[in-house]
C-alpha cells in the first residue's frame, strides 16, 4: 500500500484530487438523491419451499419445546403469560405457533419520519434503506492512527453522513465517544444526530433510562402529538444468543414500542459459538429469537413497528475470530430474506462487513460479497452499510465514503433496467448512421448527466493522468474526499426554541447523574 498521506490544510484539501474527476466531484455526488431505495428487480429466492418450511419448523420447535428465556424482567413474563405463553421460571414457550400469530400485527411496511420530510424512509416491502456502521469503539483515518473514538469524531462523522446521498439513515453509535461518561454520552449522541443532520436516526438501548431519554428527546424534537401518530425513532437491540432475551432487549422493546415507535431486534450469532456450525440451524435460531421478540413487541403495543434482524457470521474454528464475506453468512442473508418475506416482516441483515484492519483489497472483497448478498436478499434496513472495519471494532473515515460510493452503485442496480421509450433509445438509432457514433446524438446529450453512475472515488483516467495527479490510491482519494465533504458542510436549520429545549433536557439530566464508566 502507498504510504499514508500527510494531513493537509483546508486549502490543500480543496485543491486535492486534480484532473477532471477531482474537480467538483463531491458537489455532483451530493446532489439530491432518493431518501431510500424502491427496489424494482426480483428478489433472489435461494431456498425451495420445502427448505423454507423445514427452517420454520425448526424455529417453531425451538419456540414451542425448547423455549426462549426472558431474564430479569418479571413484567415481561407476566405479559407473555397473559397472552397465552407457557411460562416456567424465566423460560417462555409459545404453543401452537403463538409467536407467529402474535407477530401478525407487526406492520409489513412503515415510514420512519425524519425532521426533514424529504429524508423520511420507508422500511419493509420492496424498500431498502442503508444506514451507517454502528457501535465501533475505535476510529481510523488515513491522516492518523487507529484510536479511541471521541465526541469530536462522532460529530465529524455525522457531518460526513449528512452529506452522503446514498447513506439514508444515520444509525446511532456512529462511533463510541469514550471521552464522555458512559451514562451520559447517549444524550450527546442523540442530540448530535438530531441537529447535525436532518436524516432519520436510532436511539439508545443499553439501559432503560437511556432508551427513555432518547424517546423523550424525540418528543421535544417532533412534538407529543406527532409521536402518537408516527414512528420517528427506533432502537436497535441484540438478543443474547442462544435463545435468551435479556433485560436490555425486553426493556428496549417496552420503551420504544410502548411509545408507538420502532424496534429492530437482531440475534447476533457466530456459528459455532452462539449457534451451531450448521448455517440452516443458526438461521432457524435467529428466526425463533426474532419471532419471540416480535410477539412481545405486539403484546406491548399491537401495530408497533418491528424489524426482524439477523447478524450471522461464520468464525475461524482455529482461533475463534469472526470471519466476514464468507459463503455461509452470504447464504444466511439469502435464506433469512426469503423467510422474512414469507412471514411478512421487515428485515435487517448484512452490511459492508470485513475483518480487515485497513480499507484494503481484503476489505473490498469481503464487503462486496457481504453487501451484494444483502442487496439481493432484499434487506429492508441495513445497518453497517458503510464504514465497518476490523470485525466492527473500527469506524474508518475512508471506508465510510468508499462504501457509500458502492451503495450508490447498488442503488442503481436495485432500480432495475429501464425499457421505456428513452431506455430503448429508438430515436438515437434513427439519428445515427450505420458505422457512425452516438457521442453527439440528441439522446446522448439529453441523458449524459444521468446515463451512468459516476463514482467520486474510482480512477478511470489514463496512466499518464493518474501519475500527473500524484499517483493516488483509493485510500488517499477517499481521505481527500471526506475532507472536502466536511469543508462544505452546512448545518441544517432547526427551530431555536426546540434546540434550546433539547439542550436544557440534556443539561438537567446530566446534572442529576454522577459520572459513571458503565
Amino acid at each position: 500500500m502507498t504510504a499514508q498521506p500527510a494531513m493537509q490544510s483546508g486549502s490543500e484539501r480543496r485543491r486535492a484530487g486534480g484532473g477532471r474527476r477531482g474537480r467538483g466531484t463531491a458537489e455532483r455526488q451530493t446532489a439530491p438523491a432518493p431518501a431510500f431505495i424502491e427496489r424494482k428487480i426480483p428478489f433472489f429466492d435461494f431456498l425451495s419451499e420445502d427448505q423454507v418450511e423445514a427452517i420454520l419448523g425448526e424455529a417453531d420447535w425451538m419456540l414451542e419445546v425448547k423455549g426462549i428465556e426472558f431474564r430479569d424482567n418479571p413484567e415481561a413474563l407476566r405479559r407473555l403469560a397473559d397472552a397465552g405463553a407457557d411460562v416456567s421460571d424465566c423460560c417462555v414457550r409459545f404453543p401452537e405457533r403463538l409467536a407467529r400469530k402474535l407477530a401478525q400485527t407487526c406492520p409489513a411496511e412503515f415510514t420512519q419520519h425524519a425532521r426533514n420530510p424529504d429524508r423520511s424512509v420507508r422500511i419493509g416491502g420492496r424498500n431498502q434503506v442503508f444506514a451507517s456502521m454502528y457501535g465501533a469503539p475505535f476510529v481510523r483515518d488515513a491522516g492518523g492512527e487507529r484510536r479511541y473514538g471521541s465526541m469530536a469524531d462522532f460529530n465529524q462523522l455525522a457531518k460526513i453522513l449528512h452529506r452522503l446521498p446514498h447513506v439514508h439513515h444515520l444509525g446511532h453509535v456512529i462511533c463510541e465517544p469514550v471521552d464522555v461518561p458512559v451514562n451520559k454520552r447517549h444524550l450527546d449522541m442523540v442530540y448530535s444526530l438530531m441537529t447535525t443532520s436532518d436524516k432519520p436516526f436510532l436511539g439508545a438501548i443499553t439501559e432503560k433510562d437511556r432508551a427513555q431519554d432518547s424517546v423523550n428527546m424525540a418528543r421535544i424534537l417532533f412534538g407529543e402529538d406527532r409521536m402518537e401518530r408516527d414512528p420517528v425513532i427506533m432502537g436497535n437491540v441484540n438478543t443474547n444468543s442462544p435463545l435468551m432475551i435479556d433485560k436490555v432487549a425486553s426493556e428496549a422493546i417496552e420503551v420504544y414500542c410502548g411509545a408507538g415507535q420502532g424496534i429492530v431486534v437482531v440475534p447476533f450469532i457466530l456459528s459455532g459459538a452462539m449457534g451451531p456450525v450448521s448455517t440452516a440451524a443458526s438461521v432457524a435460531q435467529a428466526i425463533a429469537e426474532g419471532l419471540a421478540c416480535a410477539a412481545y413487541s405486539q403484546i406491548v403495543r399491537p401495530g408497533a413497528p418491528f424489524v426482524l434482524g439477523n447478524f450471522l457470521s461464520s468464525m475461524s474454528l482455529k482461533s475463534g475470530a469472526p470471519t466476514f464475506g464468507m459463503p455461509e453468512p452470504v447464504m444466511s442473508n439469502y435464506a433469512i430474506g426469503q423467510i422474512a418475506r414469507h412471514l411478512g416482516l421487515p428485515l435487517r441483515c448484512g452490511g459492508s462487513l470485513s475483518a480487515s484492519k485497513l480499507p484494503d483489497a481484503q476489505a473490498a472483497a469481503e464487503s462486496a460479497d457481504s453487501m451484494h448478498s444483502t442487496a439481493l436478499a432484499g434487506a429492508n434496513f441495513v445497518l453497517h452499510a458503510a464504514g465497518w472495519l476490523e470485525g466492527g471494532l473500527v469506524m474508518s473515515y475512508e471506508k465510510l465514503v468508499i462504501d457509500a460510493d458502492r451503495l450508490g452503485m447498488y442503488a442503481r442496480m436495485l432500480g432495475g433496467l429501464a425499457t421505456d421509450e428513452n431506455g430503448l433509445a429508438r430515436s438515437a438509432y434513427e439519428e445515427v448512421a450505420h458505422a457512425g457514433h452516438f457521442l453527439g446524438s440528441a439522446h446522448t446529450m439529453a441523458n449524459y448527466e444521468t446515463a451512468f453512475y459516476e463514482s467520486p472515488l474510482s480512477d478511470s483516467e489514463s496512466f499518464e493522468q493518474w501519475r500527473e495527479g500524484g499517483e493516488k490510491d483509493m485510500q488517499q482519494r477517499a481521505y481527500e474526499y471526506w475532507n472536502r465533504l466536511v469543508a462544505a458542510y452546512e448545518r441544517p436549520a432547526i427551530d431555536p426554541a426546540t434546540d434550546e429545549a433539547l439542550r436544557a433536557y440534556m443539561a438537567k439530566k446530566k446534572e442529576s447523574l454522577p459520572d459513571q464508566a458503565y
